[in-house]
């Protein structure tokens, strides 16, 4: 495997420069000249086609965004586009087939904590060239911190994502609840919770599956904490330091304290919306994108004005910082035609259709003038502040076998939640692990 190395800027950097964006600081967008439009391309691509991959299921909004996206594409290019969505649970069983010589897209998103992973692999073409020119070059540099590996930029930008805590409005109206500002008040309102509505509700869903780090991360950087730090060519886990058993026994204890079942340690965050959507559940920590797909899977028993957020507080006091998360576009290595997918991530990371990808899924746009009136939004707003204390786990390929794949964090709270270790003996023992795996080359 080529491990490449990942440039020097710090997501938690390209935190800042959003948040400061949607503070509304006096940074004006870069001027630019306006975007080359595809159709210079024109019949050049006529009668083509094209497979894009989409992540996750589609709802209403996405689909209506994909079947315009689509349109337009043809007719600026005259090619045919075919998409596919990739469910979350499959997709790096998906990228590691297609990695391996299967059918794979031609364009797909991705995580941008997966491009370096990808990359590695040989899995995505670079597409440096979009940066420099047209509306693109008014995307924040340091926005590219995982993208850009050895000087090429491998993956656009195309919206960010972080996360607060979820909750039904008009169970906390009913129950006479405060919005929590504190984690003791959050534990004691979802106490609450399950007395009035049930013991197979979860007060506040524990989070065990393959996206737990981004609760766990939250727990332990609102404490001081980090997974791991690079020190020279190598990487040295921190698990077993204070103040990261320190978010992990908060962590643990969301079950322990007995505000989520012990009988769903495995679940993600894709399992808890279908059980808040199913009234199961009255706060997790997710963000906006899971509201249309709550509408549906309720068939409108939960509406708009029955969810709402509010940051998740940490132990310590104070919020917790957000996990900084986005979501990319990029042309997979193996595409029939290059030239033609490079097309298409042009002109889906333009700033008319990356705006609207960020607004009809519930991320925040990567493009500052659009953030900073996005930040107006009560409802976004928090989302929007929040970039300003967003961490990042480490930038290193191998954090997916980690976090996925050998899922190093969840074992070691599993077996403190069922009485198999102690929460000093399950870190030393992830600390390990995770360091191994970080140094694989």
């Amino acid at each position: 495997m080529r491990i490449a190395k990942t440039t020097a800027t710090t997501v938690t950097t390209a935190a800042l420069a959003l948040g400061l964006a949607a503070c509304g600081g006096s940074t004006e967008p870069s001027k630019s000249e306006p975007a080359q439009s595809a159709s210079a391309a024109g019949p050049k691509f006529a009668g083509q086609s094209l497979t894009v991959w989409r992540l996750g299921d589609p709802n209403e909004p996405s689909q209506k965004y994909m079947d315009d996206l689509v349109a337009d594409f043809k007719t600026q290019t005259g090619a045919e586009t075919k998409v596919e969505w990739i469910p979350w649970p499959q997709v790096n069983d998906k990228f590691t087939a297609a990695a391996a010589g299967g059918e794979g897209p031609d364009v797909t998103e991705i995580g941008n904590d997966q491009v370096p992973l990808w990359q590695s692999q040989d899995a995505l073409a670079p597409v440096t060239s979009i940066t420099t020119a047209g509306e693109q070059a008014q995307i924040p540099k340091n926005l590219f911190g995982l993208e850009t590996i050895d000087g090429e930029v491998y993956a656009m930008p195309w919206g960010a994502g972080t996360r607060a805590v979820m909750y039904r409005t008009d169970w906390f109206k009913e129950l006479k609840i405060e919005v929590p500002k504190t984690w003791d008040e959050l534990v004691a309102a979802a106490k609450k919770i399950q007395d009035k509505k049930g013991k197979d509700v979860d007060g506040f869903a524990f989070n065990g599956g393959s996206d737990a780090n981004h609760l766990l991360g939250a727990l332990a950087w609102s404490q001081g904490g980090e997974y791991a730090v690079k020190e020279g060519d190598k990487w040295v886990a921190k698990l077993t330091d204070p103040a990261f058993k320190a978010g992990f026994e908060t962590y643990t204890g969301i079950v322990t304290s007995g505000v989520s079942s012990k009988s769903r340690l495995t679940q993600n965050t894709t399992d808890i919306r279908t059980r808040f959507s199913n009234g199961k559940v009255g706060m997790y920590l997710t963000a906006s994108w899971d509201i249309a797909t709550i509408k549906e899977e309720s068939k409108g028993k939960i509406k708009d004005d029955q969810m709402a957020f509010f940051p998740l507080p940490s132990k310590a006091g104070g919020e917790t910082p957000a996990f900084f998360g986005g979501n990319d576009i990029a042309v997979w290595n193996d595409a029939k035609n290059k030239e033609l997918a490079t097309e298409f991530v042009k002109l889906a990371s333009g700033k008319k259709w990356a705006d609207r990808y960020a607004k009809d899924g519930g991320l925040l746009p990567v493009y500052p003038d659009t953030l900073a009136e996005l930040a107006k939004d009560p409802a976004q707003a928090p989302f929007a502040a929040a970039f300003a204390k967003a961490k990042a786990f480490p930038a290193d390929p191998q954090w997916t076998e980690a976090n996925e794949t050998k899922a190093v964090l969840q074992n070691a709270a599993r077996s403190v939640i069922e009485g198999k270790a102690t929460a000093d003996d399950a870190l030393a023992k992830a600390n390990k692990e995770l360091e191994d795996i970080l140094n694989q080359s």
